[in-house]
């Protein structure tokens, strides 16, 4: 009996750990996914949406490149809906992590970096959120198409904003 339960926690442990590793991996693939869609897509082809969040004119709580964010919700919902009504822990991990990645960006590129909220106007004192707002300003500088740079959110920053987090 005792070696039944034993079992069964581990078991449990490692089905735990694991979703939990696939929660995270989701959530920073999502960076690498999203810094190709934002250099590749939304700069390119899908510019005539994207412009809405480079136009230094408009200044609402919503914008119509905010339709990335819903594809992408819907997109988790699919996931989440697939690994709750079916046996496959896989989707669920990754819908939870898109999931993530998508209240990570709420609150810190919607909130922190632009501050789109009248409940969140305040600067980062983070040395690494500080960097990651000045590479995303950095972005911002021109707004045109192209010529642009700093396509990252998170983690996907020049090396000089990460060089910059440890020297300041």
């Amino acid at each position: 009996m005792s070696s039944s339960i034993t079992q069964q926690t581990t078991s449990l442990s490692m089905s735990v750990l694991h979703n939990l590793s696939l929660i995270l991996i989701t959530t920073f693939a999502m960076e690498i996914i999203s810094w190709i869609l934002h250099k590749y897509l939304f700069h390119g082809p899908l510019w005539f949406i994207h412009k809405t969040h480079h136009d230094r004119t408009l200044h609402s709580t919503l914008e119509l490149n905010d339709i990335f964010s819903l594809i992408f919700t819907l997109i988790s919902i699919a996931f989440i809906s697939i690994g709750w009504f079916t046996p496959s822990s896989i989707h669920l991990g990754i819908g939870l992590g898109i999931t993530l990645y998508g209240l990570i960006y709420f609150i810190v590129h919607d909130g922190l970096i632009h501050q789109r909220y009248p409940f969140w106007y305040t600067k980062p004192s983070n040395a690494y959120l500080k960097q990651v707002q000045r590479a995303h300003q950095r972005h911002h500088i021109h707004p045109t198409k192209a010529p642009s740079e700093e396509f990252g959110l998170f983690f996907i920053i020049g090396k000089k904003y990460w060089r910059d987090i440890f020297t300041t």
